[in-house]
């Protein structure tokens, strides 16, 4: 059992939710990412989504593609980001996915070198937004054997029979996509409780869900019905505000993680178990 499905069956025996927030490698300076891990963990993160830079983000939406190109014009690579995550691997006990193109994964040698670079950088598990099922056999075969998670993503536009062959061939978990479209905040929390339902009449992997989740009343609502709530545009939107003004967007990640931590703590509440002061350590 890996690290992310560790997590998520000890989470489910205490009847708890993990928050996954998600972050782009090397934004909004180098070296920042070695610095936000340790405290998204100390905010409440159980995983960490990490993006690893990229010039063409087919599935971010404005917020997320800036901060893509930020990193990359700031000196950022996916080695500079593998880098990283080994620098501080040995102080985290939160899980880590790497959310990457296929291209960077042919760029670095093609999947069985990427997903060894990587797993032995620290990911336990990876996020192919743009891996056609039809094209994505080796790629999840080799994260299969290397013993790490691997996901597609689910659209609300797609069938349920194709949901169930990208489910059959996920790893670690499943993600489901709350919105239709690209990245980025909405107002309201998403209507994601049939479509979970639906994915749980075939599948036994935890559910996460992400896109258009914005604050702790979206990330309390998710957690309703889903295993885990994923919160991008809206961290990475104050990490890249607090650097333009000259604050410090490390600090600026761990506040806001830590009031979406108090989503979670209070759909626990709700169903009657008593609230922490922090994040569990699975």
């Amino acid at each position: 059992m890996n690290r992310v499905e560790q997590i998520f069956t000890t989470l489910r025996q205490e009847r708890k939710r993990a928050l996954m927030p998600f972050i782009c490698g090397g934004h909004p300076h180098l070296g920042a990412t070695a610095q936000i891990l340790p405290a998204l963990q100390a905010a409440g993160a159980s995983i960490v989504e990490v993006g690893i830079p990229f010039s063409d983000p087919i599935a971010d939406g404005p917020v997320i593609a800036a901060a893509m190109h930020v990193a990359l014009q700031r000196g950022s690579t996916p080695q500079s980001v593998l880098d990283e995550v080994r620098s501080v691997r040995d102080r985290l006990s939160i899980g880590l996915v790497a959310m990457v193109s296929v291209s960077i994964v042919h760029r670095m040698g093609g999947p069985a070198e990427f997903v060894a670079k990587a797993a032995d950088a620290g990911f336990d598990g990876f996020i192919f937004p743009d891996a056609p099922l039809e094209e994505s056999g080796v790629l999840l075969s080799t994260c299969r054997e290397r013993g790490v998670a691997a996901s597609l993503l689910i659209s609300p536009s797609t069938p349920f029979s194709r949901a169930k062959e990208i489910v059959a061939a996920s790893s670690g978990f499943v993600y489901l996509l709350a919105r239709a479209g690209i990245t980025g905040e909405r107002a309201e929390a998403p209507e994601i409780a049939g479509r979970v339902n639906k994915l749980r009449e075939v599948t036994e992997l935890p559910i996460a869900v992400g896109f258009g989740i914005s604050n702790a009343a979206h990330v309390q609502s998710v957690t309703e019905s889903a295993d885990a709530a994923i919160v991008g545009s809206a961290l990475v939107r104050r990490m890249s505000e607090a650097d333009a003004a000259g604050r410090d967007p490390v600090a600026e990640a761990s506040s806001f993680v830590g009031e979406l931590f108090q989503g979670l703590q209070a759909r626990q509440t709700s169903a009657g178990q008593p609230a922490e002061s922090g994040a569990s350590s699975p």
